[in-house]
């Protein structure tokens, strides 16, 4: 991050279909290192905001900046370009394929004579791994075997590899038991300390409050606004969520 910028920094943003206004001048502010919960019931704008940041869609209406420039994201290319990576959670991965063939998959490493190179990517993806400290041994095992807390360190490793400064997990722990919660959760912990930004879109308020730095809770595409978490309790987030009440310690 440079300076005293934002790692991330949506101002008013606002996307229309039709007659609807999905995300009506949402501000949405993310620092290196800090896990960013993004809370609101189903149609509440957590979905199109998100897709706007990733560049599935376009934004009718406000800026964008990350680290303190002013980006133009068109495509997810653009997004991932700019260091952004979106694990939704259906994904996206191959069951048909092992855990190294889908980390690379359609970015694979070839050799100087265009051969692919299994060496060189089982090892990156096992330093990848290593560094996000996820053990998980047998990388020629198909993914159809992995557990869901294994599938996600799969998907989370292919976004840290290439070069992830912000990643935003859709749902990252749901159909998880509660020992494979608790170690997905400790790998989100881990990377916000390497520096990494992560917002969190979570329906699992107690997720929410064990991981997130900062909750921003939309209604019905508007920003009700964006708390600190230890500043609120459950009850006074669910009241933002369900009736847009403000508690009375906002930070924005």
């Amino acid at each position: 991050m440079t300076g005293s910028h934002h790692l991330i920094e949506l101002k008013d943003v606002s996307k229309s279909f039709g007659g609807v206004h999905a995300v009506d001048r949402v501000s949405l502010q993310l620092d290196a290192g800090e896990v960013l919960g993004l809370l609101g019931h189903n149609g509440a704008g957590k979905s199109t905001l998100i897709k706007i940041l990733s560049g599935v869609f376009s934004g009718d209406s406000g800026e964008i900046f990350v680290k303190g420039q002013k980006v133009d994201i068109r495509s997810p290319k653009d997004a991932r370009y700019l260091g952004i990576e979106t694990i939704y959670q259906t994904l996206a991965l191959s069951e048909n394929l092992d855990c190294v063939a889908n980390l690379f998959l359609g970015r694979e490493k070839t050799s100087f004579l265009g051969f692919m190179d299994d060496v060189a990517m089982e090892n990156a993806a096992r330093e990848t791994l290593a560094r996000m400290k996820f053990n998980l041994p047998q990388l020629d095992k198909l993914v159809s075997d992995l557990s869901g807390g294994q599938r996600q360190a799969i998907a989370i490793a292919r976004a840290i590899y290439f070069n992830a400064e912000v990643l935003i997990m859709d749902e990252p722990t749901a159909a998880l038991g509660p020992e494979e919660t608790a170690k997905v959760g400790q790998l989100i912990r881990d990377l916000a300390a390497q520096g990494i930004g992560i917002i969190l879109i979570s329906h699992d308020i107690h997720d929410v409050f064990a991981l997130a730095d900062r909750m921003l809770v939309m209604r019905n595409g508007k920003m009700v606004g964006t708390v600190r978490t230890a500043d609120v309790s459950e009850d006074e987030a669910l009241a933002m969520i369900i009736a847009g009440n403000l508690p009375a310690v906002m930070t924005e």
